[in-house]
C-alpha cells in the first residue's frame, strides 16, 4: 500500500514537470497502462491531475486548492513573531499586528517599545482597534472587496475622535484609494491625539489583504514624518511575512475595492 501511495505521488509530480502520457504513467506506476488509467481517473475525479485534450495528464487545480486553505488556516503569528521583533529592534518603536475578524479589526500580536514605560498606549492583544481610526484599520479596509467593506462599514458610526479623522464616508473613502495607491496608511492622531502610526498590508498566497502591520509612537517620541522614516523597514517586513504565507511579490493580487 505505501508503495502504491508513493507512486501515485511520483504521478503527481511528473504531472507538475510536463505532461504525462498513459505510456509514461504506466511505467512511473509499474503497472499496466489499463490499471494506470484508473489511477489517473481517481486523480482526475479529484483534481489532482487534468486531462488535456491532447490525451495527456497536467496537475490539477485540486492540490493548488488545498495547499491554499492550509495557508489559510495558518496563524498570521506563528510567521510574523520573529519578524515583528526584529522590526521593533530595528526601530525602536512599538509593532501592533492586526487582523480583520467578523466585522472587527483586532490586534493579535504587539511588541512595545521601551520608550513608553511612561506613557502606556491604549493598545492591547485581543482589544479591537478603530476600523476607520486607525492605520492598520484603513490598510485592510483599502484592500477589502467593494461588497464585504460596505458590510463592515454599515455598522459603524462614525465619530469625530480628533482634528485629523475622517469622520465620514465620502472622506474615508477617498482616504482608502489613497491607501490603495501607495501600499501604506497613516494615523495622524485620528483617534488619539497624540498616538502616530504607519502601517502596512500584509497578503496571502493569492495575494489577498488579511492582517496590517504597524508601527506606533506618541508624538513626543516621534512626529508622523520621522516615524514615516521607517517605511521602507515596515514595507520590507511585511513582504517577508507575506512571503512566509506563501505570497510571491511581483505576482498580480486581487484588485482592491475602487
Amino acid at each position: 500500500m505505501a508503495q502504491s501511495i508513493q507512486r501515485a505521488i511520483d504521478l503527481i509530480r511528473r504531472s507538475a514537470e510536463h505532461p504525462l502520457t498513459l505510456t509514461e504513467a504506466s511505467e512511473v506506476l509499474g503497472v499496466h497502462k489499463s490499471t494506470a488509467l484508473r489511477i489517473l481517473q481517481t486523480l482526475e475525479a479529484a483534481r489532482f491531475v487534468r486531462k488535456t485534450g491532447a490525451g495527456t495528464y497536467v496537475f490539477g487545480s485540486g492540490l493548488i486548492e488545498l495547499s491554499e486553505l492550509a495557508l489559510e488556516s495558518m496563524d498570521v503569528r506563528q510567521f510574523a513573531t520573529t519578524h515583528l521583533r526584529r522590526l521593533q529592534r530595528q526601530t525602536g518603536h512599538t509593532v501592533h499586528l492586526a487582523q480583520l475578524t467578523g466585522n472587527e479589526i483586532i490586534y493579535i500580536d504587539k511588541v512595545d517599545s521601551p520608550a513608553f514605560d511612561a506613557v502606556q498606549l491604549p493598545s492591547r492583544v485581543g482589544r479591537a482597534v478603530s476600523i476607520y481610526a486607525s492605520a492598520v484599520g484603513k490598510v485592510i479596509l483599502a484592500y477589502l472587496p467593494r461588497e464585504e467593506r460596505d458590510r463592515i462599514l454599515s455598522h459603524v458610526v462614525f465619530e469625530q475622535y480628533t482634528g485629523t479623522t475622517f469622520a465620514d464616508r465620502d472622506r474615508l473613502e477617498a482616504e482608502l484609494v489613497d491607501v490603495a495607491e501607495r501600499g501604506w496608511a497613516t494615523d495622524n492622531g485620528e483617534h488619539d491625539a497624540y498616538v502616530m502610526c504607519v502601517a502596512a498590508p500584509i497578503r496571502d498566497s493569492r495575494g489577498r489583504v488579511i492582517a496590517a502591520l504597524s508601527l506606533t509612537a506618541i508624538e513626543i517620541i516621534a512626529t508622523l514624518e520621522q516615524l514615516k522614516d521607517n517605511l521602507p523597514l515596515l514595507l520590507e517586513t511585511a513582504t517577508l511575512i507575506s512571503k512566509e504565507l506563501g505570497h510571491t511579490p511581483g505576482t498580480p493580487a486581487e484588485p482592491p475595492a475602487g
